[in-house]
């Protein structure tokens, strides 16, 4: 039996914080307004859940889609009925809510409808043309009809260009003709692909008369809306149990002789017109601007992510009380413990920096949006590679923290109903899927050395590079003064010399005879590790800016001292790992770096009494956390046992296997 009451042990963390949680969530999520609205769907959605859904890790890969498709129907008709309820007509619940993480519990294997709503119906309104939006997007919207956004081939991912699916076009009969012509071009990985879709938005190499004109993006219809059955020259299936995501039915897609309308090309932008003739897109990124919405949206995903970890290995280490610290007392509180806190609040930190990178990315997608739409596309290969930095950089923290965290939890973090393994596995796909990190990387580091190139011809940067043309300027480094200003600009000057020495050696190579590709290719280390840099510059600026700069005004005394300790971790915890390279252009005394360590262990000891309630602040509903480790109420070894006696071999003393297979195979002859 699990108490109905709080366990003393995180009850006492709670009231002895120097602040008050719920401001923090008011601060995190956005204003009063977004924090009831959540509350409000998090209720309605939640006080009546099934409890077994969440146990999805017992079934098998069949029974763990039927699941997930009821566990969709029964979300989606509830936000249908509460947005007719509230607001006929609108659409801040039905359809929007239906992706968003504060629901991620109510589909606790993932949705398999996520790609339609999150990048399909997008990839559509942007671009497609208002015709093919009244015809495929409207339809969308109200999952009349239910799309797959297939890009990623068996044989190639990021390298686009390179993508084998074709699309010919037949002048006579005024269609395209799509083929994956060899078992590498096979469409692989789309969510929901498998056996959910009934259309597809295709990214093919398109060719008219034989001559190729770039990467296309095409409106193929699957499936017979009636019989649901694959439509002829389509071989369509799921590829088969993953890591993680075990719901979203990630399908793969072959295609022969397929024929489409010319008008099921999305033709807002580049075109082909009945004569045949073709008309380039004003800007070439636009084909791929969907991927970057896709980008913007997995850094606030898995930011908030990194929080839900936080959130189950700091209320865990609050309960769980081992080795003790001072012999003469009981044992403590693991959290006591400094090693303990290295572990845990670093990553809370790590939550707040990349939620705050993540808004302001969302506020850049915005204006870039809108920039397009006046036909001005001068930000978008800065939107570009911010997106793909962070995506980079917030994918690769919330993977190494979530399995930290796991580690800070011992053996239970181990268990499936700690959640920490599943949350650690849909981390580490972000790490691939929308671009592989390290390619990622290369693509921002080829506009980083674009940049650099600029700002010594004294020819304007664009804002997010602004630091490569003042180091440039600079005829000496910056001196360690230890303020947060000074860190951050101490990790711009950093960064932009890690710039300036992969430009350096990737010209001498260049000069040496090496070809563009070779050059690249041996300098891709520091390419690499450049754009990384790139990447810290721009979420350690968004936190200073945030905790020091004028919404401080808007927010009382204790909060703000909070933030302030979490800005301190995070730049002493990014100065630290990146010593090596900051050394390289600053001199740093070992009494200065005695100081840092001190200033580490003083911001650890300052957050110890907060740590549950910033957790807390995070406002992540039990049902999103779905871990027997990290539930408010603390209870977590009730929570532990109860799960374990639920068990499916728990349900019988003696499983039938004993009987059947092993009492025979003992009483035989061997």
């Amino acid at each position: 039996m699990i108490p109905k009451t709080i366990n003393p042990d995180l009850q006492k963390e709670r009231n002895a914080a120097s602040f008050n949680s719920e401001d923090f969530a008011l601060w995190f999520h956005g204003g009063e307004e977004k924090l009831k609205f959540k509350t409000m769907i998090e209720s309605y959605v939640y006080d009546d859940m099934n409890e077994d859904s969440k146990r999805f890790q017992n079934l098998s890969h069949e029974d763990i889609y039927t699941t997930t498709i009821k566990d969709f129907i029964r979300l989606a008709k509830k936000l249908r009925k509460l947005q007719e309820e509230l607001n006929p007509g609108g659409n801040e619940i039905w359809p929007t809510v239906l992706i968003d993480p504060i629901l991620s519990g109510a589909i606790p294997a993932g949705n398999p409808f996520a790609v339609h709503f999150a990048m399909v119906v997008d990839c559509i309104r942007k671009q497609g043309t208002d015709e093919q939006f009244e015809k495929f997007g409207k339809p969308s919207q109200e999952l009349q009809i239910s799309g797959a956004y297939a890009q990623t081939e068996l044989g190639h991912g990021t390298n686009l260009r390179a993508l084998e699916t074709r699309a010919d076009f037949d002048r006579k009969t005024d269609e395209f003709v799509l083929n994956t012509p060899t078992l590498s071009s096979y469409k692989w990985w789309p969510g929901g692909l498998g056996h959910s879709a009934t259309f597809c938005i295709v990214a093919a190499n398109l060719y008219i008369d034989g001559n190729p004109k770039g990467v296309a993006m095409f409106l193929v219809p699957l499936r017979d809306r009636e019989t649901h059955m694959p439509l002829p020259g389509i071989d369509i299936g799921d590829i088969g149990k993953r890591m993680g995501f075990a719901g979203v039915n990630n399908g793969y897609l072959g295609l022969k002789n397929v024929r489409i309308p010319r008008t099921n090309m999305l033709m807002r932008n580049a075109k082909v017109h009945r004569d045949g003739s073709f008309e380039e897109s004003p800007a070439a990124v636009l084909t791929y601007f969907t991927m970057v919405y896709a980008r913007c949206f997995i850094v606030r995903n898995i930011a908030l992510m990194l929080s839900q970890s936080a959130t189950i290995a700091t209320r865990y280490s609050a309960v769980r009380r081992q080795s003790p610290i001072n012999p003469k007392q009981p044992e403590p509180q693991i959290m006591d413990h400094v090693t303990q806190q290295k572990k845990l609040f670093p990553e809370i930190a790590n939550s707040v920096a990349y939620k705050l990178a993540s808004d302001k990315l969302y506020q850049l997608y915005e204006q870039t949006s809108e920039e397009i739409k006046r036909g001005e596309f001068g930000s978008l290969p800065e939107m570009h590679v911010l997106s793909c930095a962070m995506k980079v950089l917030c994918s690769k923290t919330t993977m190494a923290g979530a399995e930290t965290l796991r580690l800070a939890c011992g053996g239970h973090g181990y268990l499936a109903s700690s959640n920490l393994g599943y949350l650690y596995a849909d981390a580490s796909a972000s790490c691939t899927y929308e671009g592989e990190n390290t390619v990622l990387l290369l693509q921002v580091a080829r506009f980083l050395m674009k940049s650099y190139r600029q700002a010594l011809e004294g020819k304007p940067v664009l804002p997010s590079v602004n630091y490569l043309q003042e180091a440039v300027r600079q005829k000496y480094a910056p001196k360690w003064m230890g303020s947060w200003e000074n860190m951050v600009e101490i990790l711009q000057f950093t960064a932009a010399n890690k710039t300036r020495l992969a430009y350096e050696n990737l010209t001498a190579r260049l000069k040496a005879g090496q070809s563009t590709g070779e050059a690249n290719n041996n300098t891709g280390i520091e390419l690499s590790q450049a754009a990384e840099l790139h990447g810290v510059a721009f979420v350690t600026r968004t936190f200073l800016e945030e905790v020091t700069g004028t919404k401080a005004q808007q927010r009382n005394k204790a909060l703000n001292k909070v933030l302030e300790n979490l800005l301190e971790l995070f730049l002493l915890t990014n100065v630290l790992q990146y010593m090596n390279e900051i050394l390289r252009v600053i001199q740093i005394s070992d009494g200065e770096l005695r100081v840092l360590q001190s200033r580490l262990e003083n911001v650890l000891k300052a957050l110890r009494p907060d740590a549950v309630a910033i957790c807390d602040g995070f406002d992540h509903h039990d049902q999103n956390l779905r871990s027997t480790l990290g539930s408010y109420d603390g209870n977590v070894y009730e929570r532990i046992f109860a799960e374990a006696k639920e068990g499916p071999l728990n349900k019988k003393p003696v499983p039938d296997v004993i009987f059947s297979h092993m009492k025979p195979f003992i009483q035989s002859k061997l």
